[in-house]
């Protein structure tokens, strides 16, 4: 015997979702939504089935993971709870095109629901006097060097060279890496990693020459490390004047711009 009612509503946009009632083992619960989901998709010729669960429901979403849904979003204290108090709820899907058997479909669905990390690709371009290009946004009240976040499945140096070209108007040959950061949340952002690449040497001729990206790019200077110090953030002036004292040879590793 089992305690579990499943209800289908399929739209006419061949997208059914599904709901059920009571309470089975994750193990019935991903046997079920499994042989639904074929039934839908394969036999039925749908497009898309969708589910939402609570997301404190471990269990569930384990057995709905298991049965090849992938995790496309969370709604936000969506849910309200007996006490009063309210619970985001996860948004899962398998769509008639999505692999779901052997390791690819495995790993397609488990990179749904991993963690992912930002990830920030600047550039450290100086000039004989040591001085460093650093660029005023026009989104915040302190300057940064050149760059920007990759996007997904863009290499971080390939982003570093994008981000540079949309910035300044020019293809500049990235060299070696430089220091990788981790950086704690801030400002409303989750945490994030942060790379640095060596940009090469630079002159006032040349910043004078470069296209600035109008909606992005105020200005962009060559300025001594004290000046820096002043129109940086502190994390970033801290991993700044470690880059900058490297060696030829040299790479660093850091967390919130320390040495651990």
């Amino acid at each position: 015997m089992t305690d579990l009612a499943l209800n289908v509503n399929v739209s006419p946009a061949d997208i059914a979702t599904i709901g059920w009632s009571g309470s089975v083992s994750a193990e019935l619960l991903e046997g079920v939504l499994r042989a639904a989901a074929e039934d839908l998709l394969a036999g039925r010729g749908l497009r898309r089935i969708e589910l939402s669960l609570p997301a404190n429901d471990l269990s569930a979403r384990r057995a709905v993971l298991r049965a090849g849904f992938r995790l496309e979003g969370v709604r936000r204290q969506a849910l309200e709870l007996p006490d009063g108090s309210y619970a985001d709820i996860c948004l899962f899907a398998r769509l008639a095109s999505d692999q779901v058997g052997g390791s690819h479909g495995f790993s397609s669905v488990m990179n749904s629901a991993l963690p992912k990390k930002r990830l920030i690709a600047h550039v450290l371009m100086r000039d004989v006097q040591d001085r460093v290009l650093l660029c005023e946004t026009q989104f915040k009240e302190d300057w940064e060097l050149p760059g920007g976040i990759v996007e997904p499945l863009e290499p971080p140096r390939l982003g570093a060279v994008r981000e540079v070209r949309e910035e300044l108007g020019i293809d500049l040959q990235i060299g070696r890496l430089l220091v990788v950061d981790w950086m704690p949340p801030y400002l409303g952002w989750d945490d994030a990693i942060e790379m640095i690449f060596d940009g090469g040497m630079v002159t006032e001729d040349d910043l004078a020459s470069w296209s600035l990206q109008p909606t992005e790019i105020k200005a962009v200077a060559l300025v001594d490390l004290p000046t820096a110090s002043e129109l940086l953030t502190p994390l970033a002036f801290r991993r700044l004047s470690l880059a900058v004292g490297l060696g030829p040879d040299e790479m660093a590793y850091t967390e919130d711009g320390r040495t651990p």
